[in-house]
């Protein structure tokens, strides 16, 4: 190119092999000495770089010869020796000598890299193109035109021949998926040579029957819409699923645990729920009972002075009375000593007696007929004897009108465990139900939100909170134990996709018309190809007709996508029906009705 110098300056031409192009191939051509052919030739002995045609600036677009006339030429790097003695010398870009065709008056052919750029090849091309040395510019036609292969000996190869190239050099394995689950093997065999063609067909489930993915798969009763299904197999399902996957001594596996064994009474109570059930579950499931420490009374009645409360220690003086009351009390000398304070009319005095010693319901009683600000101070005063974390606390601010502090810091490890609250607020169900609502979603959102999606999820299910979409973002659930804020393929796992089977099973057996229909768009069809992929057609297949009798039964003119995709999946396992299996050869073609309703559904929409 212009600005930079003749690479050939620099080094001296090393020797190449010599080829032979053929239309768009090229074969190497075999020499005549015994040296190997990869090694190059030694500095020196060969100088005139014009004798190595190996690259000649071929391009197809530029291949436009008449018919019949032929595109091959062969070069030999020893014979063209002969050739290029008579040919001017080439250096550094100049023709010297006298039988150039501009000397002789003859009109010279166009240079190769004018021709590419006159052929409209592309910038990359073309520049590559000034790379390779034109031919055309170094040579006279004429003497290519007085030299033969027929005179240098060598096999004339005028008739041009198309060889197809071959994809591969060697036999090999030829594997597809069938879509009966199984995996075609083609083994390598030369059926040219006369060999016999061998095909294996081999079953996936056998050959994935070691793998944890198949094993969860078919130990699932699914699908669950089978009229020989029984709910005990569901149970049974749940139980395998607690001693196999949880792991009871964390809090996640315990929380995942919690969530089987609710599907479970669901299943047992036939999709019904009841607050009290669902309580004694969240206390069995405790494996033990929190001591929650109470605080000092005397620290909560701020209400006295120092020296007021100096006089009413034990061992002093009474003034009222004249007695001096004994250190330690029992429960009737101190019901006595409130007795006495109020026949003398010092109803504050008998009040902070009882709270001082724990006599919460004489002063609960006492402070409610007197005037509103008394009670709500001793009940206030109650109040806060009790742990910041007790569930006592919990209830008496939910009947309060109030959100529990418990629905918006659970979840955390210095404020101990959920349940109990969340027992209690289920079990007390008064007053305002609307109140009692916000308070158990509001816990739900906060387990979520400090990642405890089966513990969230919990709640929600209690709270009758309606499942939505993977894509929407704001609705609190798709899949039952499955947060889907995170990726698909972490989301829609084989676990969750059961989960909400079961969960779905259970509200058909209280409404049996009932369907999740966000659940069926997706995750049953996809539950089915993994089924398919893991070379369990049949159940598969059943998949697929449960999809199919939901969508016939309501507009599938909204839901287009989906049926296509069903039919399309169902026409490719349809051969795996144990009944057709059964029928005569002559009965396979047969299709399921189902099928064949789902398919006419589909054709009338499309014309639509």
């Amino acid at each position: 190119r212009q600005g930079y110098g003749d690479p050939h300056e620099q080094y001296p031409a090393a020797s190449y092999r010599d080829y032979t192009y053929q239309s768009h191939q090229w074969q190497p051509v075999a020499r005549q000495d015994d040296r190997d052919p990869r090694q190059g030739e030694p500095y020196g002995k060969s100088t005139n770089y014009q004798d190595h045609h190996c690259y000649r600036g071929y391009h197809p677009n530029l291949a436009m010869t008449p018919l019949g006339q032929d595109k091959t030429q062969t070069y030999d790097s020893h014979k063209e020796i002969h050739v290029s003695a008579a040919q001017p010398e080439w250096v550094g870009g100049e023709t010297l000598g006298s039988n150039s065709g501009e000397a002789s008056g003859q009109p010279r052919e166009p240079s190769l890299l004018l021709q590419y750029r006159e052929s409209g090849l592309s910038s990359s091309s073309y520049e590559l193109s000034q790379y390779i040395h034109d031919g055309a510019d170094h040579y006279d036609p004429l003497l290519l035109e007085t030299w033969s292969l027929a005179q240098a000996g060598e096999p004339s190869a005028s008739t041009p021949t198309l060889v197809a190239p071959h994809k591969f050099l060697l036999p090999h394995v030829a594997v597809c998926f069938g879509a009966g689950g199984q995996l075609v093997l083609v083994c390598p065999h030369r059926p040219a040579e006369g060999q016999l063609a061998h095909v294996e067909l081999h079953s996936l489930e056998v050959i994935l029957r070691d793998t944890k993915e198949l094993e969860e798969l078919q130990t699932f009763p699914g699908p669950l819409a089978r009229e020989d299904l029984h709910k005990v197999d569901v149970m049974t399902f749940c139980q395998l699923k607690i001693a196999a996957s949880c792991d009871l001594s964390t809090q996640r596996g315990r929380d995942s645990a919690l969530l089987w064994k609710l599907l479970a009474l669901l299943c047992r109570q036939n999709g019904s729920m009841v607050g009290s059930d669902t309580a004694e579950l969240l206390m069995h499931d405790c494996r033990c009972q929190v001591k929650y420490k109470r605080q000092n009374t005397a620290a909560n009645l701020i209400g006295l002075t120092d020296d007021e409360w100096m006089a009413r220690q034990p061992g002093t003086l009474d003034l009222i009375t004249g007695e001096v009351p004994p250190v330690v009390e029992t429960q009737a000398q101190i019901v006595e000593k409130f007795t006495k304070l109020l026949y003398y009319g010092r109803k504050k005095d008998a009040l902070v007696w009882a709270m001082r010693n724990q006599l919460w319901g004489h002063a609960l009683f006492l402070s409610s007929k007197m005037d509103p600000w008394t009670y709500s101070w001793v009940l206030t005063r109650f109040t806060s004897t009790l742990a910041t974390n007790d569930p006592l606390q919990t209830l008496f601010q939910l009947m309060s009108g109030r959100i529990p502090q418990a629905a918006l810091c659970c979840g955390d490890a210095t404020w101990g465990d959920w349940r109990p609250h969340l027992a209690v607020m289920l079990s007390n169900k008064v007053g305002d139900m609307e109140l009692n609502h916000r308070a158990i979603i509001t816990m739900g959102d906060t387990l979520a939100g400090k990642g405890a999606v089966e513990a969230a999820h919990f709640c929600y299910l209690t709270a009758d909170i309606p499942f939505g979409y993977f894509g929407a973002k704001t609705d609190r659930m798709a899949l039952l134990g499955s947060s889907h804020c995170q990726a698909f393929a972490q989301f829609a796992r084989t676990e969750a996709i059961q989960r909400m089977e079961i969960f779905e099973y259970c509200q058909q057996l209280r409404q049996p018309k009932s369907f999740l229909f966000p659940f069926q768009v997706v995750y049953k069809l996809l539950y089915a190809s993994r089924l398919a992929d893991y070379g369990l057609p049949a159940q598969a297949l059943q998949y697929c007709e449960q999809i199919a009798t939901v969508l016939l039964g309501q507009d599938l003119a909204s839901h287009p996508v989906l049926a296509q995709q069903v039919m399309k999946l169902a026409e490719r396992l349809k051969l795996s029906d144990p009944l057709l299996l059964e029928m005569p050869d002559q009965d396979q073609t047969l299709e399921p009705d189902w099928l064949v309703q789902l398919r006419t559904c589909c054709r009338e929409w499309e014309v639509r």
